[in-house]
């Protein structure tokens, strides 16, 4: 049987491998986070090339600034490799906690849910699901090596953010326009050209 493919997928001038990474670059846009696709690839060394989805610009919080981001719809024990290589080309010192140069993010499926919380807790299960060596998806360990939760979202400021699992962080969430967003991701469809078709009003 041979390999099911994914549809390339055009978005604000973008063509997106798939309609999973527009989805995403949705819900960037929905946070009104600044983003490049693909900007550009790295060599891991040994003839490892990688080249990452997404660089964010301008992330607010905790590790705040510029961060790439990996959609993985399905990971692999290659995709796995690369994702902890280029985090660990980017630091300084690999026994100490601390953002790396090469900071990552890892997100799988738009989360579901039927409201903020049960969002959360997707994002959640992810996060700490037991993958062995793989990257976790929402976790700090591939941006500062802290096996921490990492919930993208929109702050009360109005900004995009990767908040900790910890109430003293997810209280600073915008929950009604971070829900909104991930609606407006979930529900985009492209069947008709680069202007996704949003349901529900939004």
């Amino acid at each position: 049987m041979s390999e099911i493919k994914a549809l390339q997928t055009k978005y604000k001038g973008y063509l997106f491998r798939s309609r999973l990474e527009a989805r995403w670059a949705v819900f960037f846009d929905s946070c009104g986070i600044e983003y490049e696709y693909e900007p550009e690839g790295y060599d891991l060394g040994n003839g490892l090339m990688y080249l990452p989805d997404f660089l964010l610009h301008g992330v607010d919080g905790r590790d705040g600034g510029d961060l790439y981001v990996e959609v993985k719809g399905q990971m692999t024990d290659a995709d796995a490799y690369k994702i902890n290589r280029f985090y660990e080309i980017g630091k300084d010192d690999p026994d100490v906690y601390g953002k790396s140069k090469t900071a990552i993010l890892v997100v799988g499926n738009i989360p579901s849910g039927g409201d903020i919380d049960d969002i959360l807790w997707c994002i959640e299960g992810e996060a700490y699901a037991n993958n062995g060596d793989w990257p976790n998806s929402y976790n700090f360990e591939t941006i500062d090596g802290d096996h921490f939760a990492a919930y993208p979202g929109i702050n009360k400021n109005g900004k995009f953010e990767l908040f900790g699992d910890d109430s003293n962080y997810l209280c600073d969430m915008d929950r009604k326009a971070t829900e909104k967003a991930y609606r407006i991701a979930r529900q985009a469809r492209f069947e008709h050209g680069e202007r996704p078709r949003l349901k529900g009003g939004f």
